[in-house]
């Protein structure tokens, strides 16, 4: 059954790339596109599959989530993804000179700036992991449960590695370093397709195109509201409704092995942090990056008639700053139940302390006491 389908997929990549890109063959090609997602879906999660990791596909790694964010390692075997593991947690990771030294996830935890953060040492995948070659569909299975993911690469190694992984993680449903696309699909119960566009569309979306993906995927009577200019893929994402948006950072390792003209080159890179996890070099800049990319917050909290606990902060995950509401539901959820008021010192408040409502927006290094209705 795998190797019709995959057949099937390598005849219509084949035909892709045969085909010229203009205006005349958006609709075709945005055809091709339908069917190899339908394809892929099926072949990752069997007949009818819709959401990855069920079905046929195998269960991620059973690794208890702790900590307040999780980070997962992923990369070929003999990367240094062990030895990072190591230098960051001291959790130990099995190291050797051989390929495939780690078979199993091995978790660990690691303390910076008050926050508690899990790192997952995966085992080294290979092209093809996505069909589920060498383990591939665990280890990109439980990649898609984490925060960040670091994808370890060997700078002495060619680029090339990375663009493997990149397509691996791409054909598992994960989109690195993007946002979901801001696309409302209403589906009704008659009435045809309705479709809107709210900006023009330059990069191949049309009303032709909408209502032929439509159509693959089944979908008779929907409206379609496209708020920004995307792509056919893009669009495609949004149906399929099951991928997973996680930011991505490439740490090149065993930077020792570089001259500095080669490191020049690398430099020219976005999203990336080179080190030596041997030498324990430029670890405090990954450190920092891994702060940056997860967008952590600091909030202290101070008992009434006491001092602020500094030495265990609340860490929210906001891109925006968090409001006083969201810190009492990571607190717990029956708390803002008994609210009253909030006292907040720090960046945010006009004056120390200021009272603040739910709806006072934290900066970083906030302290907060939080003033429950009386009775």
């Amino acid at each position: 059954m795998s190797e019709s389908i995959q057949k099937q997929i390598e005849e219509i990549e084949a035909e892709m790339a045969r085909t010229q890109k203009n205006k005349a063959t958006n609709y075709h090609l945005g055809t091709l596109k339908a069917k190899l997602a339908k394809l892929r879906s099926e072949l990752i999660n069997g007949p009818g599959g819709k959401s990855a990791g069920t079905k046929n596909a195998e269960r991620g790694f059973d690794v208890t989530k702790s900590g307040d964010t999780r980070i997962g390692l992923v990369g070929f075997p003999s990367v240094g993804k062990s030895t990072l593991l190591t230098t960051l947690t001291g959790t130990r990771s099995e190291a050797a000179a051989y390929e495939f030294t780690t078979l199993t996830c091995i978790p660990g935890t690691m303390k910076y700036k008050g926050a508690r953060i899990q790192v997952l040492d995966l085992p080294g995948i290979i092209e093809g992991a996505a069909e589920g070659k060498g383990r591939g569909r665990q280890v990109i299975s439980t990649a898609r449960t984490c925060n960040l993911i670091l994808i370890v690469l060997d700078s002495a190694k060619p680029l090339t590695h990375k663009k493997i992984i990149e397509q691996e993680l791409f054909s598992f449903g994960i989109r690195i370093n993007q946002v979901p696309p801001n696309v409302k699909i209403i589906k009704k119960e008659s009435g045809g397709i309705g479709y809107q566009e709210m900006v023009p569309q330059t990069k191949g979306m049309n009303s032709e195109v909408c209502r032929m993906v439509l159509k693959e995927f089944k979908i008779s009577c929907a409206e379609i509201i496209l708020r920004e200019d995307i792509t056919v893929d893009q669009f495609i994402d949004v149906i399929e409704g099951n991928r997973a948006y996680i930011p991505v950072l490439y740490v090149f390792n065993k930077i020792d092995a570089l001259t500095i003209e080669e490191l020049d080159i690398l430099d020219q890179m976005p999203n990336y942090v080179p080190i030596s996890s041997q030498h324990q070099w430029n670890l405090e800049e990954l450190m920092e990056e891994i702060w940056d990319r997860c967008n952590m917050m600091r909030i202290y909290t101070k008992p009434r008639g006491q001092i602020p606990d500094y030495d265990e902060p609340v860490i929210l995950h906001s891109e925006r700053n968090p409001t006083v509401e969201e810190f009492c539901n990571r607190i717990h959820r029956t708390l803002i139940d008994q609210f009253s008021h909030a006292w907040v010192w720090g960046k945010s408040a006009k004056h120390q302390p200021q009272r603040c409502g739910k709806e006072h927006r934290l900066m970083d290094e906030d302290v907060v006491q939080i003033v429950k209705k009386a009775g």
